[in-house]
């Protein structure tokens, strides 16, 4: 594992280190794994502070589910949920840094005016074209991820002729846009999205050649917590996930992926801890 670092708005910069991880802070009532777990900013923020207590280096603090089949949620409602929380944990002055999981152009910039300092694009700026305009603007740190269509659709029979292939080529393509937009690529980091429009055999397709995406220049985030393949590959429930989640994420650290957005940031830590120590 070699030392990575990440630039975020402002020019503040993550790292060097040899891996990131992402404490998953949701702020909903139907989020697949913790929903209503967090449901106010009290319990938000605390739980917030507790990750970063345990070791996430980010906070990524969402107010809308993006699970399949999930209903969208007004933009008031979502900004009434993450603005207040994102305040807050910045004032707390944590070592973590702060990321908003949103798609909403308007939620984006009073998010990062609020601290943030990375967005988490689950649309690539594809549902509303405005959030490009706020990421020239801010040029935050920004997780480009890749889903085919949104959450209420995404998983209705996905198809791909080679899935990491075309993956690759919808990065590319949006990379062009974000760097006429201003954003360098040392802003990048790219998430092939796993469980967003993508069937059991696409995720795992994902996961094995993984190292393909590398050669595009910028860090690779995985997000694999706890998510629905587990069951398809598995079996598992929900709540039965967490030792499939440390397997898989031990294995894309020793594959060379530094950034992992997780729910259970002190069992993460001690896996990446000891594939760090063994690679």
């Amino acid at each position: 594992m070699n030392d990575v670092k990440w630039i975020l708005k402002g020019g503040k910069v993550l790292g060097p280190a040899p891996f990131f991880i992402a404490g998953v802070v949701n702020v909903t009532p139907d989020s697949f794994y913790d929903g209503g777990a967090h449901p106010d900013m009290s319990t938000a923020v605390a739980h917030g502070l507790e990750l970063a207590e345990q070791g996430a280096a980010i906070l990524d603090v969402g107010g809308e589910s993006t699970r399949p089949y999930a209903a969208p949620v007004s933009e008031a409602q979502e900004l009434d949920r993450v603005v207040p929380v994102i305040k807050a944990l910045a004032e707390a002055e944590t070592a973590a840094v702060i990321s908003v999981d949103t798609s909403k152009a308007k939620v984006a910039a009073q998010a990062l005016d609020a601290g943030a300092d990375i967005l988490n694009d689950v649309s690539a700026f594809s549902f509303e074209p405005e959030l490009l305009d706020v990421i020239s603007q801010y040029k935050p740190g920004y997780v480009l991820m890749h889903s085919l269509g949104k959450p209420e659709d995404m998983q209705d029979a996905p198809r791909y002729a080679d899935v990491v292939d075309e993956i690759k080529r919808f990065f590319e393509d949006k990379i062009e846009l974000l760097d006429k937009a201003g954003l360098p690529l040392d802003r990048i980091v790219l998430d092939p999205g796993i469980g967003f429009g993508k069937t059991l055999e696409h995720n795992l397709i994902i996961l094995k050649e993984i190292d393909r995406f590398f050669d595009l220049g910028a860090l690779v985030y995985m997000g694999l917590s706890n998510k629905s393949l587990w069951q398809g590959l598995l079996g598992l429930e929900v709540g039965e996930r967490q030792n499939a989640t440390q397997a898989a994420t031990a294995l894309m650290a020793a594959k060379g992926v530094p950034i992992h957005r997780v729910h259970e940031v002190a069992l993460s830590m001690q896996t990446l801890t000891i594939a760090r120590n063994l690679a």
